[in-house]
């Protein structure tokens, strides 16, 4: 274990990185195959193969010949048929005009001749990651939907062997194989592994459409019932309740509004499918590298007395025992609290996980973090057959159970600060004792030499963070850390992608890494996507989930319907990023097709007037491309946004020192000198480190050749440091952005608006598992956060409903991020609209004159298609009736509560800079299963909710009474009334049930202040307006004269 590193003082500067002097300059450069990714092989006369000859789209002849065999024998671009190219074997539909005797050998070639074919096609396929521009060709090709069941490994030999012979058989009957081959078994394996290999990574599972369809039909016939019903409500006051009438339209129109924004980026939801055997085979070949990509992983913590050591203990161990590749892993763990307990028990995680990790790689245990392991009620020796894993998992569990005592007695001598502050085991002051003033510290624990298991392997990475922090800064929060682990994990291994966690949400599935891999590695889509986001799944949550903790209606249906515009949005954690996409670059262009030209007009008339200039600065700017891509080919440039100018940006290669670009410059015009940006400006936008710099051009990540992540330590240290991101860009357009509490919605907005897409990945078996707040009043001030990060946005410049409209944000896209902003403002209407029952049961009058039959139909058609909308969207989605209950539910109960003060909280924070903050005390607890969630905690979020159920109760039996006092004829218009009221009772019956609690007992406080405040506004109105019949006709008075 390497030491503690510290560093506040001046840093070192350290030698630029070395560049080649003179790059190589090639006189041709090679195409690239759209659909694997490898070079396009020359024919036998030396010309480049071209598969089609119509649009000339670049594919590799061994795709060619799959994609003739095995698709649908077009072109992915132009889906014109393939002709059959001399050498090539027949397959039907072939033109028979073009046969040719002298390929009658060709038709069945010998396995020699097969495998160099192959090899041609897939030798070069693990030398580099497959990144290329272009449509998925599982959605392209033909061979959407083929499934492939597993690896050798998986299968007995007799089972192998039966597959194989399947396959074999289908090739035969498309004529694509002899019977007759006598070529050996080895080699019809190997074939039959690298046609699956070859095939997508993953697969576009759209809904039925015999369950979708309905469901857009009906919502068109919502929209227009809607308008009517409008036109019905708008045209027909109620005049003896104008003001009544006049504040449910608006509510009503405000309701009609908020639905469109949330209902239609649900119209394309989509499934999608990963085959990780493929990737397996396409990126892990026996005997060969693995060329899967690496991946840096951070998890986030402040407080540890909040949030438990053990509980981030787990996390860190579901990291380290992740099925991937060690070397390809590392673990960043981000403590901004600067606390000694976290530091300690970091330690003892590395410790543990040199016997942890083993034990799961070998049994293959699920999931991975040993505290919801070993509490799992299942039989745990299903599907296991190895004689030792019985001892094994007993020694296991006992040496855990060790290791949570030691963690306890971590965190009760950490319970009191000493008055010398904390001091290490060496005897050295822990740098961090003053909390809001300290050091930035980095400690590596493993993946360094010596960091082995018990068994001899090598572990991943796991290092501990902690940026400096100094008064008079401001450090951002969580966004500001998240910034610091990028610049550190840039400089210290140079991932190329990221997985985000929160420290409560640990690795559920240990092949979560690799269901990503699938999109972000695949030929065509993997260079668009900005993240993969995955859906949060919780434990410890009751099974009524009485106050939609699951959030299942969020991430099973709005999420899967983002899918299919441009992609979720980001929702904090369980999200792997594109490290490019962080940095604020575009996503690539695609190649545009070739305009189709005549050949009529002299060359001149057509070339020299429109094409000639063009041309000419194309060959200018190759020079710049040489000179940025040293050791390597140029692809296509990325082009970004700053200061108004376009900059572009290489691809990876090796690094090179940026002084010299300024040099290389000097021989070409101001045009040709201002697309690149200057070692200044790299500055500006990155921050004064050479290192960091050198790493945001490594397009497929890692460290120059020759260094090591050690030499870099010092450089690490200065990246934390609190005014590293001073006159950046950090937080503005590169990285987390700052300005909101809620910074992954503006986070993942930005990416979008550059034009990036993200995916939604839902595998079988949740990806991660997190805890949740399950009591009331925690689960209230949840809300009140992310609502209050929503009005933040609103009131900024990232607002979605102006900002970004020149960028490539698709418009249902960008209603989703309006409804993700705006919804917190619906608390006022609805907060209106649920006193509006109780008041007309005091009143006795209606917000409803007296319906007509055709009117009757409308609001009949409303209340169905509302019903019938919901019954449909839960048919496709798979949802339960009761997840969509709980979730209506809630809607209510934080809308009139935490929505409510998030609203006036926000506009006195951005408006007034007022900061207010609503302060949570427990009041009782339990300590039995699920005890949680009869805690009870006082806050005011509590008044608005209480006082409303109780106001329409009291309504309830004001007007129950005065229809029984008026006789028969007031019953009728009271049915309306009651409906009216019992929606707003049933909707706020859980809160209503969470105030009782397991004893039904309320806090005497909130029963003083709900009946104060229903009191008060019953005793008004009726000094107002009386209980007393309205007499008709003259007035009556005694004469004074005795008749």
């Amino acid at each position: 274990m390497a030491g503690l590193f510290v560093g506040a003082q001046p840093r070192n500067e350290l030698p630029a990185l070395q560049a080649v002097e003179e790059p190589a300059i090639l006189q041709s450069v090679p195409k690239i195959c759209k659909i694997c990714g490898d070079e396009i092989a020359r024919r036998e006369d030396g010309e480049q193969f071209v598969a089609c000859y119509h649009c000339g789209f670049p594919v590799c002849k061994p795709c060619y010949e799959y994609e003739r065999s095995e698709g649908n024998q077009c072109c992915p671009q132009c889906n014109t048929r393939y002709k059959r190219h001399r050498g090539s074997r027949r397959v039907e539909g072939d033109d028979e005009d073009n046969f040719d005797a002298n390929d009658f050998d060709d038709e069945f070639p010998s396995p020699d001749r097969h495998n160099a074919d192959n090899q041609l096609g897939n030798g070069d396929l693990n030398k580099k990651q497959l990144h290329t521009n272009g449509n998925v060709f599982s959605v392209a090709g033909s061979v959407n939907g083929k499934d492939f069941e597993g690896e050798k490994e998986v299968y007995s030999n007799a089972e192998w062997e039966e597959r194989v012979e399947k396959w074999k058989s289908r090739q035969e009957k498309k004529g694509l194989a002899s019977k007759y081959d006598e070529g050996s078994d080895q080699g019809k394996e190997e074939e039959y592994l690298m046609a699956e290999a070859r095939q997508p990574l993953w697969r576009k599972v759209p809904i039925p459409s015999s369950k979708i369809n309905p469901y857009r039909i009906v919502i068109v016939l919502r929209l227009v019932i809607l308008a009517f019903f409008f036109h019905f409500r708008i045209l027909t006051p109620a005049y003896d309740a104008y003001p009544l009438w006049l504040i449910s339209v608006i509510c009503e129109i405000w309701f009609g509004l908020s639905w469109i924004l949330d209902q239609f980026p649900k119209w394309f939801p989509i499934n999608r499918e990963t085959y990780l055997d493929r990737l397996s085979l396409r990126f892990e070949r026996e005997g060969e590298p693995c060329c899967l990509s690496p991946v840096d992983v951070f998890v986030s913590t402040v407080d540890p007395l909040k949030e438990p050591p053990i509980i981030t203990a787990n996390t860190v161990l579901s990291i380290l025992a992740v099925d991937y590749p060690v070397e390809k892993v590392s673990c960043y763990v981000s403590d901004d609290g600067a606390s000694m307990l976290l530091f300690d028990t970091l330690s003892e995680t590395a410790e543990f996980a040199r016997r942890w990790v083993p034990f799961c790689k070998k049994y293959l245990i699920e999931p991975r973090a040993p505290e919801f392991y070993f509490s799992q009620k299942i039989d745990y020796l299903k599907d296991k057959v190895q004689p030792s894993f019985v001892k094994d998992r007993r020694a296991m569990k006992r040496e855990y159970e060790e290791f949570k005592v030691r963690i306890n007695a971590l965190v009760a001598n950490a319970q009191k600060k000493p008055e010398e502050g904390w001091v290490m085991k060496d005897g050295t002051p822990w740098p961090g004792n003053i909390t809001r003033d300290h050091p930035g510290m980095i400690q590596v624990y493993l993946g360094c030499e010596g960091a082995l298991d018990v068994d001899g392997k090598e572990l991943p990475k796991l290092v501990y963070v902690s940026r400096e922090k100094r008064p008079g800064y401001d450090h951002h929060k969580k966004a500001g850390a998240m910034n610091a682990l990028v610049r550190v994990s840039a400089v210290l291994t140079n991932a190329p992608f990221m997985l985000n966690l929160d420290c409560d949400h640990y690795i559920n599935n240990s092949k979560a890494v690799r269901e990503a891999m699938c999109f972000l590695m695949d030929p065509q889509l993997g260079r668009k996507l900005c993240y993969v986001q995955f859906p949060q799944r919780f434990d410890g949550i009751d099974r009524h989930d009485r106050y939609a903790n699951r959030n299942i209606v969020f991430f099973d249906i709005n999420m899967k319907g983002l899918d299919g515009i441009q992609g979720p949005v980001y929702v904090g954690t369980g999200c792997v990023f594109n490290r490019q996409a962080l940095y604020g670059y575009d996503p690539p262009i695609s190649e545009k097709r070739p305009k189709m030209t005549c050949d009529c007009w002299p060359s001149w008339c057509c070339c020299c007037c429109c094409f000639g200039g063009r041309r000419k600065s194309k060959s200018k700017k190759k020079g710049l491309k040489n000179l940025l891509s040293v050791g390597g080919l140029f692809s296509k440039k990325k082009k970004k946004m700053m200061n108004g100018k376009k900059y572009s940006r290489s691809e990876s290669g090796p690094t090179f020192n940026l002084e010299d670009i300024e040099e290389g410059l000097e021989g070409y015009e101001q045009l040709e000198k201002s697309s690149l940006m200057s070692q200044k400006n790299f500055e500006k936008r990155f921050g004064q480190s050479p290192v960091f710099i050198a790493s945001t051009l490594m397009e497929d990540g890692g460290l120059p050749e020759g260094t090591n992540s050690t030499k870099f330590i010092n450089e690490a240290i200065h990246v934390i440091s609190c005014g590293y991101e001073e006159k950046t860009e950090w937080g503005k357009e590169i990285g987390w952005i700052y300005g909101s509490v809620t910074e992954d919605i503006l986070t993942g907005f930005k990416m979008h608006c550059r034009g990036w897409k993200s995916i939604y990945c839902m595998p079988k078996r949740a990806a991660f598992k997190g805890s949740a707040p399950i009591n009331l009043s925690d689960r209230l001030h949840q809300v009140l956060r992310w609502a209050l990060g929503s009005v933040e946005i609103f009131l900024s410049r990232h607002c979605p409903l102006w900002y970004g409209y020149g960028g490539k944000l698709k418009w249902l896209e960008r209603l989703a991020y309006i409804n993700t902003i705006v919804y917190p403002f619906t608390s006022i209407p609805l907060l209106a609209y649920c006193t509006i029952p109780a008041v007309c049961l005091l009143t006795g009058k209606f917000i409803i004159p007296t319906l007509t039959n055709l009117a009757s139909v409308w609001f009949m058609a409303l209340f169905l298609s509302i019903i019938v909308t919901g019954v449909l969207e839960l048919r496709w989605s798979g949802v339960s009736i009761q997840d969509w209950w709980r979730n209506e539910q809630f809607w209510v109960i934080g809308g009139v509560s935490a929505h409510l003060f998030a609203v006036f909280q926000g506009l006195l924070k951005v408006l007034a800079g007022i900061d207010t903050n609503f302060t949570v005390t427990s009041k009782s607890a339990d300590d039995s299963e699920f005890g949680d969630l009869y805690l009870f905690k006082w806050t005011t979020l509590l008044i608005p909710p209480t006082t409303l159920i109780i106001l329409n109760m009291v309504g309830v039996v004001a007007g129950v009474s005065d229809a029984i006092n008026n006789g028969y004829g007031s019953w009728g218009p009271l049915f309306g009334k009651l409906f009216f009221a019992f929606w707003v009772i049933v909707h706020l019956y859980p809160f209503l049930k969470g105030l009782m609690g397991r004893e039904n007992r309320t806090p005497t406080i909130v029963v003083l202040w709900s009946i104060l405040l229903a009191s008060i506004f019953s005793l008004v109105w009726v000094r107002i307006d009386p209980f007393l019949p309205k007499q008709t006709g003259p007035v009556l008075k005694q004469c004074g004269v005795e008749c």
